[in-house]
């Protein structure tokens, strides 16, 4: 790293330690006592994907298809999610969203985001608010290919 500056490697260093305690904390506000992390964490993943097998779930999740076969069932279980027959191979099948679960996934959606916006209100001026905004403009070169 020796043409990287200080700067750069200290924003590295400190934008990865807030950004992780952040999204645990964004985690903790819509945690739900009968799902384990995992549970939630697949739940909210088959919300984004749509119809999707439990293979492809496990690639994007980065866990074994047996343990993500063991999460949807349990998410099954709680009527969360179902299985239906693939109409293009009648050999898979894919997992969907309930509309319970879809319920589920919107409203931790909005507590956290509602979470959030309050935080700002309540812990940060206008400015410091316009100066975050003027940050993420910034940061938002990061997460383009």
């Amino acid at each position: 790293m020796a043409d990287i500056s200080d700067s750069a490697a200290r924003a590295a260093r400190d934008l990865r330690v807030v950004f992780s305690r952040l999204r645990r904390r964004i985690r903790e506000v819509a945690r739900d006592a009968d799902l384990s992390p995992s549970q939630e964490s697949a739940l909210t993943l088959t919300g984004k994907h749509g119809a999707a097998t439990a293979s492809a779930l496990a690639a994007a999740e980065g866990v074994r298809p047996q343990s993500m076969a063991t999460t949807l069932a349990a998410l099954e279980k709680h009527g969360l999610v179902r299985r239906a027959p693939d109409p293009d191979d009648g050999r898979r099948q894919l997992v969907t969203l309930t509309d319970t679960g879809r319920a589920r996934v919107e409203g931790n959606r909005q507590v956290r985001e509602e979470w959030l916006a309050r935080a700002f209100q309540d812990r940060y001026t206008e400015e410091e608010r316009q100066t975050v905004l003027a940050a993420l403009e910034l940061l938002e070169r990061l997460s383009r290919a």
